[in-house]
């Protein structure tokens, strides 16, 4: 009985803490109502990665799907300063692994998956694809996100 009251209370910190961690600062409204859908191709040119289009435009503070589909026969790591923070991600799924340092998206090989995203304020970034077995080698694009249509 005693353990069986010590696994509820280690079971009821456990679910307290997720929903703790869980949650974030909620984001601010959308400047638009559509999502509309990004195509993100990954391809390879030897052992460097190739990511097209190389300047991703995105409509600014707007929630975006960015269809990701990688022909590379390895892992590749896409990234953006601040823009897969888990605060900025609304849904990932398909190949797509959330790194830990919450920087980027490992995309499997060969694979293909959606990132449902805020998209942060207007301006340039840069974005970079990553291969995991030759890091010293990235592919760097840029990121140009501005004011929506309104």
């Amino acid at each position: 009985m005693r353990y069986a009251v010590l696994g509820l209370g280690a079971l009821a910190a456990t679910s307290f803490a997720s929903a703790a961690l869980a949650q974030s600062k909620p984001l601010p409204p959308a400047s638009s109502d559509v999502m509309p859908p990004v195509e993100l191709t990954i391809t390879m040119d030897g052992d460097k990665p190739v990511c097209a289009p190389a300047e991703l435009k995105l409509p600014a503070n707007t929630n975006v799907e960015l269809h990701v589909v990688s022909q590379a026969a390895e892992p590749i790591t896409i990234t953006a300063p601040g823009q897969f923070e888990n605060a900025n991600v609304l849904h990932a799924d398909g190949d797509l692994v959330h790194v830990a340092s919450e920087k980027g998206y490992l995309v499997k090989q060969n694979g293909k998956g959606v990132l449902r995203i805020r998209t942060m304020k207007a301006g340039e970034e840069t974005y970079a694809c990553t291969s995991t077995r030759n890091r010293k080698a990235p592919f760097e694009g840029k990121l140009v996100l501005t004011p929506p249509a309104g």
